[in-house]
């Protein structure tokens, strides 16, 4: 086997996270739009198409705040980030939000002054090889070189995985996934490791997928969602709930096709709640009474939006699994709206 390693350096130690200024979401209303750090690039996640159109399963959170926010899914400012500065561009304010795959853990919740609004997609490292090398197990890879983004939880994640199995490896360091994608395919890297939905769309973008195989093991969990700066509790407070709005839709039932007619009233007091036809749920956040109704319209439900980007029928061909509702063995959960 070859001898490299995409290894990560993660940088979290030396990040001084900057306190936020308690306004963002006034700095957002007076801007006028949105500034959302998505990745360089991942298909089905964040990536942008050939008119320059951002679009993915990341990308549509950031939508659905702004439309509560702004009312315009489209008054967002999308930049790119790798691994290495998304934190940096997160802590001085140039985002004010970064929607990017990005693992929820405690230093980065609590040392680098983060906060983590929930749980977008739950997943775990997984590897990727190609066929031709016939290993059918990640304990099978002494010796590989491998592929890793730095900057990512995958460094560390890597070296317990090995150093338990008692088997070595060579890192082959990069910063993007377009990088680690042309690395791979060049043969710079016997493996490729990431975030097992990572490896789904960077597969999905190859011109012959089969050729490729994800490994069975998964070596860690990963729950990816988006994050703000600690310090401002309204800002933190409207992006949770919008993410949970779009949870809660789907657990509902409500949907982009029928969500006009549900937001005329309904039998179900949750619903009435959460499309402004009852209560304030909306003037506590310093937002009108239709601000989940527009995020919900903007793309979706959770289902419609994982259906749409990263789904089954898509390229990149992810199973809902974890990612299931609570109600169908998923771990998908928001709390009540009332």
């Amino acid at each position: 086997m070859k001898k490299t390693v995409f290894w990560g350096v993660l940088t979290v130690a030396g990040l001084a996270a900057g306190a936020a200024a308690a306004g963002t979401m006034d700095d957002v209303k007076a801007r006028g739009k949105l500034n959302c750090g998505v990745s360089t690039g991942l298909v089905g996640f964040s990536a942008p198409d050939a008119n320059g159109e951002w679009g993915g399963f990341d990308v549509a959170v950031c939508r659905a705040i702004a439309a509560a926010v702004l009312g315009d899914p489209t008054a967002v400012e999308f930049v790119p980030t790798t691994g290495k500065t998304r934190f940096t561009a997160l802590a001085s304010g140039e985002i004010d939000i970064l929607a990017r795959n990005t693992t929820w853990t405690f230093s980065r919740d609590v040392d680098l002054k983060f906060e983590f609004i929930g749980v977008n997609y739950y997943d775990g490292q997984g590897f990727m090889v190609p066929k031709s090398l016939g290993v059918s197990s990640a304990k099978e890879l002494d010796g590989a070189t491998v592929c890793i983004q730095t900057g990512t939880t995958t460094e560390l994640n890597l070296a317990d995985f090995f150093r338990a199995n008692n088997i070595s490896y060579e890192p082959v360091p990069i910063e993007t996934n377009a990088e680690a994608q042309q690395q791979y395919l060049a043969g710079a890297c016997d493996v490729y490791t990431t975030d097992a939905s990572g490896l789904a769309a960077t597969r999905a973008t190859f011109e012959n997928p089969g050729d490729h195989v994800i490994l069975p093991e998964i070596i860690s969990k990963e729950p990816l969602g988006p994050l703000v700066r600690h310090g401002d509790s309204e800002w933190a407070d409207v992006a949770r709930w919008t993410l949970n709005a779009l949870i809660a839709a789907e657990e509902y039932g409500i949907t982009s096709a029928n969500i006009e007619e549900l937001s005329k009233g309904t039998n179900n007091p949750e619903i009435n709640r959460m499309l402004g036809t009852e209560g304030t749920l909306g003037e506590m956040m310093g937002l009108d009474k239709e601000w989940a109704k527009r995020a919900i319209s903007a793309g979706g439900n959770y289902g419609e939006i994982f259906a749409k980007t990263i789904g089954e029928n898509t390229p990149v061909g992810l199973a809902r699994g974890l990612n299931a509702q609570w109600t169908n063995g998923g771990l998908l959960y928001s709390p009540p709206f009332r």
